[in-house]
């Protein structure tokens, strides 16, 4: 007993450290969020006992408005963590990467398989909607990449619909912050058996890590990258 009481007083205390640890990191990009935070309990409770007032149960409404502006507090806090994270992943490499291996259950992700010398990359993610290309790096340069991409990938899906999507704050291009919701916006078109047979067959192409002539041992000084639009 003393042992499972001990393990849930770890797990709270790691779970209190990981709140102020995110409430630091949101402060830094928005300095306002004590503020917010504040002026939203307050009006939610204070609205919540005033009805109460109004209906003669001040305490029992009183309480019901405590916790439900300790509710309204947590969503607030978590959409605008949300948005400060996001706002400092942005235009950083691997970032979409990030976003994708997060975006739920049914998805299967492959980073990176397809990048050019100037870093453009282009991440896989395979779910019910089909195959959906991501890139990230300079427009024009992505373009050929998911070209080629496509390309390769219809000599053995090719009865698969395949989406793709650059991201960036650009026209035709999607926010880091919104591609999850871009992504489960596409329909559903595949089934469970469908979508493993797709990840089965899209295995053999590897991934751009697996698919590079790496030596064993340290990497060899001055090792440069292969000439070409692609590492592969």
């Amino acid at each position: 007993m003393a042992r499972k009481e001990t393990a849930a007083d770890a797990a709270n205390a790691g779970r209190l450290k990981q709140i102020a640890l995110t409430y630091k990191m949101t402060r830094k990009a928005d300095p306002k969020i004590g503020l917010v935070l504040a002026a939203v309990g307050i009006v939610t409770f204070g609205v919540f006992l005033a009805i109460g007032f109004l209906i003669g149960h001040p305490v029992y409404v009183g309480i019901l408005g405590f916790l439900l502006a300790f509710l309204a507090m947590a969503i607030v806090f978590g959409r605008r963590a949300e948005r400060a994270a996001f706002g400092q992943m942005e235009g950083q490499p691997g970032a979409a990467a990030a976003v994708l291996d997060n975006i739920g259950r049914g998805w299967t992700t492959t980073p990176a398989v397809a990048m050019n010398r100037s870093q453009d990359v282009v991440h896989r993610a395979v779910g019910k909607a089909g195959i959906v290309l991501v890139a990230e790096g300079n427009p024009n340069r992505v373009r050929t990449l998911l070209a080629a991409e496509k390309k390769k990938m219809a000599r053995i899906v090719a009865d698969v619909p395949v989406h793709d999507v650059i991201v960036g704050t650009g026209e035709g291009q999607v926010e880091l912050k919104k591609l999850r919701t871009t992504m489960l916006k596409y329909p559903r078109v595949l089934t469970g058996p469908q979508v493993t047979a797709t990840n089965d067959r899209l295995r053999a192409l590897g991934d751009l890590m697996s698919n590079m002539p790496l030596p064993k041992g340290p990497m060899p000084k001055g090792m440069r990258m292969p000439r070409g639009g692609r590492l592969r």
